[in-house]
């Protein structure tokens, strides 16, 4: 599958694994694959992210992505309905990082842990890339590029999906958008 990747799309992986060092993660996962397209310039998926408003709200993106980690995986959308249930998550993440450490409910625990030379994928981000080429494939296209990587991303619950959606952008607008400048970059 890996072959098919255009150089923007093994960027964007080569760009999750470094997000993975830079915030501790033990595994490469949907969060770190959405940090990395956003450091992408001049390519399909950092246009549309750009069109769409998403380069600007970067800083907000990115910490959102550390809350759903530090609350294992559980969305703003997640909390809001436990709240609405009595349960207030950020009370139950403190209290579990108090008696087992920060980061103790994100998928590789407290941070801290030594650094892998290799940095496995998680079954969430190896979910991305196999839709991704569905998508690719789908589509009609012979390559992956990190178009694709990014309808992935956003085509199913999820991380990414969940904080993207939180600032404004769903997968039908990123299709839109890609669509747009595909039509922009036919005529």
């Amino acid at each position: 599958m890996f072959e098919k990747f255009t150089a923007d799309a093994r960027a964007v992986v080569r760009g999750a694994v470094e997000q993975t060092d830079r915030t501790g993660s033990g595994t490469v996962g949907e969060p770190e694959l959405l940090l990395a397209l956003l450091d992408r310039a001049d390519s399909p998926a950092a246009e549309a992210l750009g069109a769409l408003g998403v380069h600007e709200r970067r800083e907000s993106v990115a910490d959102a992505l550390a809350a759903v980690r530090r609350r294992g995986g559980m969305s703003t959308a997640d909390a809001a309905a436990l709240a609405g249930l009595g349960i207030d998550l950020d009370e139950i993440v403190a209290r579990v990082e108090q008696a087992h450490g920060v980061g103790a409910l994100s998928a590789d625990g407290p941070s801290g842990r030594r650094k892998r030379a290799r940095r496995p994928f998680s079954a969430e981000a190896k979910s991305v890339l196999e839709r991704a080429l569905r998508i690719a494939v789908g589509r009609g296209d012979r390559y992956i590029g990190d178009e694709h990587l990014l309808m992935a991303l956003t085509a199913r619950p999820g991380p990414a999906a969940a904080v993207l959606a939180d600032h404004g952008v769903t997968y039908g607008d990123v299709v839109r958008e890609l669509g747009e400048a595909r039509g922009r970059r036919a005529s």
